[in-house]
């Protein structure tokens, strides 16, 4: 079974609260990304998305704003060990592009986005092999054809 251990990002970037929420957005076009942690420390005390920023389109929404004005405050966190099937139900519940994955204490240690489950799908994961009974038929009954002489069944 997959975890999110497995799929997740480790090399997450980060921001303070308190950064000007023009030069994360840049920050994230610079590196390709879309989403920043934010951390007060090591505290986890919200997240900076691409939607949070406005998007291309947001220059005047965070125009003299900080990212502690328009982020996501309480971000969504998983363990390194669900499966990844939880998690991405989980995105996909909350409409979502991101989880925070932390361990017991609360600790950062990594993130989890549509791109690394739609990578793992592209990379072709199988699904775990599910041993059940399979039920064999030991008798068939015949079709019957209808009346009128028509060829359908």
């Amino acid at each position: 079974m997959v975890r999110v251990q497995d799929v997740m990002t480790t090399a997450v970037e980060t921001i303070a609260a308190g950064s000007p929420a023009d030069r994360a957005f840049d920050r994230m076009r610079a590196k390709g990304i879309h989403h920043l942690v934010v951390a007060d420390g090591a505290r986890v005390v919200g997240i900076f998305s691409d939607r949070d920023a406005g998007g291309r389109r947001g220059a005047a929404l965070r125009e003299g704003r900080t990212v502690g004005e328009l982020m996501t405050p309480t971000p969504v966190t998983v363990r390194p060990e669900i499966p990844v099937r939880r998690a991405a139900n989980v995105m996909r519940g909350r409409a979502i592009g991101s989880l925070v994955v932390t361990d017991q204490a609360g600790r950062l240690k990594g993130i989890v986005t549509v791109a690394d489950l739609l990578e793992l799908l592209g990379r072709g994961a199988t699904h775990p092999v599910i041993t059940s009974t399979r039920w064999t038929l030991s008798h068939r009954a015949p079709h019957r054809k209808t009346h009128g002489g028509s060829p359908r069944w």
